[in-house]
């Protein structure tokens, strides 16, 4: 069995941005010859999301609201404080919260070479604290 690992690392440009990742993450599965299998998508940050949904600008924009609403800027965070483990004041608890809420990774199988996805599914890397450097880890597995 096969077990391909591929780092991708972005540069976010915005304190919350959506990206469509999908196009980079099927060119590596692709790549890596598996016809039957499984890949994964995992996120290696706390304050960043993976999602899958349908590949419409409203769809998005519709998650990150009600996101932001489940998760408020003026929230009551406890993360709000100094920690003395990084000696520096704790002030994204937000951004955790909101990473917690999508998730950090997504699964597909591979049958015949190909992805087992729908038609409309599209993966979406969200940073949710920049803009930063960030990374996420595509594992392809199979045969």
């Amino acid at each position: 069995m096969k077990s391909i690992i591929e780092r991708v690392t972005i540069t976010t440009v915005h304190d919350t941005q959506v990206i469509n990742i999908t196009d980079t993450v099927l060119d590596i599965v692709k790549k890596s010859g598996v016809h039957s299998g499984a890949f994964f998508v995992i996120s290696m940050h706390t304050t960043t999301g993976i999602f899958v949904n349908e590949g419409l600008p409203d769809v998005e924009a519709d998650i990150i609201n009600t996101m932001m609403r489940l998760a408020p800027e003026d929230g009551t965070y406890r993360h709000a404080r100094y920690l003395p483990s990084d000696g520096q004041m704790g002030v994204n608890a937000v951004s955790h919260i909101r990473g917690t809420l999508l998730g950090f990774e997504c699964f597909f199988p591979i049958e015949n070479g190909a992805p087992v996805m729908g038609g409309r599914q599209t993966i979406y890397f969200v940073e949710l604290d920049g803009p930063q450097e960030r990374t996420f880890v595509v594992q392809v597995l199979g045969e």
